[in-house]
């Protein structure tokens, strides 16, 4: 009789553990929209996430360490005039976030270090150019001011965020029916969609090709999604014929037939895939679902390895990821998630449990930096790079924010005369303010005609 030889890994042990309630972000009101985006995202300076809001759309953006109560009265990002259905922090500036809307608009909004104090209205640029609402922003992970947008005018648009221009644009002959998901190759050459008519692309969004493609991954109706994972690879999660949630592992240069496929269980959630490049760990997170699952994928069959699930009593209605330098690597963190629930986010951590405190470089191989190894026009003249690493072994410290240039006249006239648009008050605010406060200082200190 032979034994199974258990496989040998060092993520094995890895377990979720919920922040306490004093780290959690309390009391905020969490969209009601019925949208498959994450309706959260996060960077290491701050924790955004889209809230009801009457008469538009708005965003919460919070400094990652104001816990606790928020302020139902908290400023919010309220320029949209329907609906936030995504939102996406720019990977080279953690000051600068993207946002698309049922109002057929995509906003790049600029949010002063230490958060907003009064309620922004006027983004840094606004990009018109979709028909129909627009459901995913996804930013280039190594070109400077490239972002994507897809709508449900089913077309995809890339935008140099720098002069504000649609700059390629993929139009309906590409993808017929409604886009369900978008995500950049680790050097943004190649785009992977997964679309309503059960086709998943692999597409040169620079010449408009389909590099190649497959149809029905999935053999349910349900939606797929579709992630790039390591080694020219994609990921997809999707619904059998009989309404079981699959996952399957796909070579781009071979998808005739899967490399694995696995069942989960006959949830109705749609599985949001996040893969870390570093550990090759996907998490599994479904809307709804009171659980993260999380694979570990190998070059080697059967390539697709279940390692454990997080759960916990309440479903989740989102969820935001920690880019790996917003982490506590002196603590071990591979990942960490921020689950919305109804009216509130706490932040779950995913941990190696390792008995020194030692910096553990196994953990922690050099990572995707803050700095853009491209600009745009290098990109769009058909140069790639991969992303500019850095090494997290003495932490990470955000830098101070970097002020995105945008060529618009028009818009940079706007912010000009806009002192609101920046979330903080102008300089004669400040001064006027600060004229009171020296005034009831003398007063305070018995000089009452200091009052005038």
């Amino acid at each position: 009789m032979s034994r199974q030889v258990v496989r040998s890994s060092k993520f094995r042990h890895v377990f979720g553990q919920p922040a306490k309630a004093d780290q959690c972000y309390e009391d905020v009101r969490v969209s009601q929209t019925t949208w498959d985006s994450g309706f959260c995202a996060v960077n290491p300076k701050f924790v955004a996430l889209i809230c009801e809001a009457s008469g538009g759309g708005a965003f919460l953006v919070l400094p990652l360490g104001k816990t606790g109560r928020v302020d139902k009265n908290v400023p919010t990002v309220c320029g949209h005039t329907a609906p936030v259905l995504d939102i996406a922090w720019c990977p080279h500036n953690d000051n600068v976030i993207a946002s698309g809307s049922e109002d057929c608009t995509v906003m790049v909004w600029e949010i002063p270090d230490g958060g907003l104090v009064l309620p922004m209205r006027e983004p840094v640029v606004t990009l018109e150019g979709h028909t129909k609402r627009v459901g995913i922003v996804a930013w280039h992970p190594t070109a400077q001011n490239v972002l994507l947008s897809a709508g449900c005018d089913n077309v995809i648009l890339v935008w140099d965020v720098g002069t504000g221009a649609a700059v390629l644009t993929l139009g309906a002959d590409v993808h017929p029916d409604t886009i369900y998901s978008v995500d950049w190759s680790r050097d943004g050459a190649l785009i992977c969609t997964s679309c309503r008519d059960k086709r998943v692309r692999l597409i040169e969004p620079r010449k408009g090709t389909v590099v190649a493609e497959k149809d029905r991954p999935h053999e349910g109706t349900r939606p797929v999604r579709a992630v790039f994972v390591s080694d020219g690879k994609i990921l997809t999660t999707g619904f059998s014929r009989m309404s079981e949630r699959q996952v399957a592992l796909w070579d781009t240069k071979q998808l005739e037939e899967p490399l694995s496929l696995q069942e989960l269980d006959t949830s109705s959630g749609v599985l949001l895939p996040f893969f870390d490049p570093d550990t090759n760990i996907v998490y599994l997170c479904g809307k709804g679902d009171s659980s993260i699952r999380y694979f570990e994928i190998t070059s080697e069959a059967p390539f697709l390895h279940y390692l454990s699930m997080f759960s916990s009593k309440e479903s989740q209605r989102g969820m935001g990821y920690m880019p790996k330098r917003g982490l506590e690597v002196n603590k071990c963190e591979i990942a960490r998630f921020y689950k919305l629930h109804e009216r509130k986010c706490e932040p779950i951590a995913m941990t190696v449990p390792r008995k020194s405190d030692l910096f553990q470089e196994d953990l922690y191989p050099p990572t995707a930096g803050p700095d853009a190894a491209l600009t745009a026009e290098e990109w769009l003249g058909g140069r790639d790079a991969g992303p500019l690493l850095i090494s997290l072994k003495d932490g990470y410290v955000p830098s101070k924010s970097r002020e995105l240039r945008v060529n618009r006249g028009l818009d940079t006239g706007r912010r000009r005369t806009a002192p609101e648009a920046s979330g903080t008050p102008s300089s004669d605010v400040v001064s006027r303010l600060e004229e009171e406060v020296r005034k009831l200082q003398a007063y305070g200190a018995g000089a009452p005609e200091a009052l005038g």
